[in-house]
């Protein structure tokens, strides 16, 4: 028992000083992500709802803005605030605070990891999703889609918490709830989906005391709880409504919300997908699935599906205490069913996973219940077979660790061993798809033309043609530069390296590469005959 007990607190050391770590290299790193398409216009966004509540709502911008409004903006309000009293510029800043976000996303996975199958399952998903690039590369970056992530794991701690206490839920159990479910909706309005799971394990509660209870008290108690809730979902409104103030303009602004983002709202493009062109609203019903496949690290993406086969063994097995049964139940559908919905419903899907981020959290926590298991096998087994246990664990966290740090600072496009990594999934799949690399050649342009010696042309800015999205690229190079679509005339031509640009055949002043793979390059076209940088027509 003694020597439990001693290693539940190497566990839980280890987790905290895991969790440093990555607070650590965050902040040592965070300002080397450069910009992608969204974030200019998430700047506005943020500065438009902070003169929404600053001028006493007489400032109604925020709620008509493009179509953020339909959004919420707290970590765009959270990133503009931090710009004001930090030494950073925006979105440097914007980076901190996304790594801020996505630490307490960390925290949450192993707390709720460690309530589950305790402290070592805790260290475990924890591990398991601080080194899972597709989480790590996008918390810096991504405005909704990892700030949503966090939120839902929030929740889903909140209501692990609930169902523990059901039918009476207690404090901290309701604050976590509301805070999950009022950040969730105050992200996305996708926070829907975890209303069909919330009911399939009210179902599986409800039937299940039925048995021994009855269905009438089973019914009480199953209002009892909803009841005790109330407060929460209270409270979740006025979050939701604090980081999302559209949404309570109007009582029927977020089933707006839904119906807007139900059909696909922009012009449809194509995007690359195993090798085609394919036409984003006509994707695959297995593009999601088949892409969690070839992007999650080989560790997680084992041992995630185990934990989700051996708590659905679990749920049905009644032996097990209903609260257990249920909370395993609602982490098992976190992970699985919404992308169970998205196979069905078919909508619209692009640039990658990012939209199914929120699925990572969840998964790292099955996979982490399924190593606390194994670890208890092989401790039994003695400990020859607890240290190749612990080996194959370490080994299995360290390779993508190696590929995020090759990669850096475009860990969001990691692609395991089973693509190929990186330079086998290159022209199949999107890789830089939110045009990072503009930072990185922005520099090398500087550092080029700076080792050169070379001088600005008359009085006049140096003009760059862009190919991907124009705001980062002015952003990154700076003042001494102006941006332009048209080729004809510039002096360097800026490219992603991807599928739409076209690889020029003139001088490269410089060229940012992983593992092979170019993700972006500059060009020398003074002098040069360049009438495009599409390679394709636009859509």
């Amino acid at each position: 028992m003694s020597d439990m007990r001693s290693a539940n607190t190497v566990a839980d050391r280890m987790a905290i000083a895991l969790l440093a770590a990555v607070a650590i290299v965050a902040a040592l790193t965070f300002r080397n992500y450069g910009l992608g398409w969204d974030d200019y216009t998430h700047s506005q966004y943020g500065d438009l709802l902070l003169k929404l509540y600053g001028s006493g709502f007489a400032d109604t911008s925020a709620l008509s803005f493009v179509n953020l409004y339909k959004y919420g903006g707290g970590f765009d309000m959270a990133a503009a605030l931090a710009a004001k009293v930090l030494p950073f510029g925006l979105f440097e800043t914007r980076r901190l605070i996304g790594a801020a976000v996505g630490i307490i996303g960390l925290f949450a996975t192993w707390r709720l990891g460690r309530r589950l199958g305790g402290p070592i399952a805790g260290l475990s998903a924890l591990a398991l999703l601080a080194t899972c690039p597709l989480y790590y590369g996008h918390m810096f970056m991504n405005a909704k889609d990892a700030p949503f992530a966090t939120a839902m794991i929030v929740l889903l701690l909140g209501l692990v918490h609930a169902f523990d206490e059901y039918p009476q839920p207690g404090a901290r159990s309701m604050v976590l709830t509301g805070v999950g479910l009022g950040a969730a909706f105050g992200s996305r309005i996708l926070a829907i989906v975890a209303a069909p799971y919330v009911a399939i394990v009210l179902m599986l509660v409800v039937i299940e005391e039925a048995r021994t209870l009855g269905l009438r008290n089973a019914s009480a108690r199953l209002g009892q709880f909803i009841w005790t809730l109330l407060p929460a979902l209270a409270f979740a409104y006025m979050i939701m409504g604090l980081l999302w103030p559209w949404s309570i303009v109007s009582p029927l602004n977020p089933l707006r919300a839904v119906l807007y983002f139900d059909d696909f709202f922009e012009k449809p493009w194509k995007e690359l997908y195993e090798g085609v062109l394919v036409s984003v609203p006509d994707m695959p019903a297995t593009y999601v699935p088949h892409l969690f496949v070839l992007k999650l690290p080989l560790i997680l993406l084992a041992l995630g599906l185990a934990g989700a086969i051996g708590s659905l063994i679990a749920v049905v097995r009644r032996g097990a205490p209903l609260p257990r049964r249920a909370s395993l139940l609602i982490i098992t559908l976190a992970a699985i069913l919404p992308i169970v919905i998205a196979m069905i419903t078919r909508p619209a899907l692009y640039n990658g996973l990012r939209h199914f981020v929120f699925l990572v959290p969840p998964f790292a926590v099955l996979g982490g219940l399924a190593a606390a298991g194994l670890i208890e096998r092989a401790r039994a087994q003695g400990r020859i077979a607890l240290g190749v246990l612990a080996a194959v664990f370490t080994g299995g966290i360290t390779l993508p660790v190696i590929d995020m740090v090759r990669l850096h600072p475009y860990q969001y496009a990691y692609f395991n061993p089973l693509a190929g990594g990186v330079h086998g999934a290159d022209g199949k799949y999107m890789l830089d798809y939110w045009g990072l690399a503009f930072k990185q050649a922005s520099d090398a342009l500087r550092a080029k033309l700076e080792e050169r010696h070379e001088q600005r042309p008359g009085n006049r800015r140096w003009l760059v043609a862009v190919c991907g999205p124009q705001p980062p690229a002015r952003v990154a190079l700076g003042p001494e530069f102006e941006t332009t679509a048209e080729p004809r005339g510039a002096d360097f031509a800026m490219s992603l390296g991807t599928f739409y640009c076209r690889d020029l055949k003139t001088a490269i002043l410089a060229a940012v590469k992983r593992e092979g793979v170019v993700f972006a390059r500059v060009y020398d076209i003074r002098g040069q005959n360049v009438s495009d940088l599409l390679a394709l027509p636009p859509p």
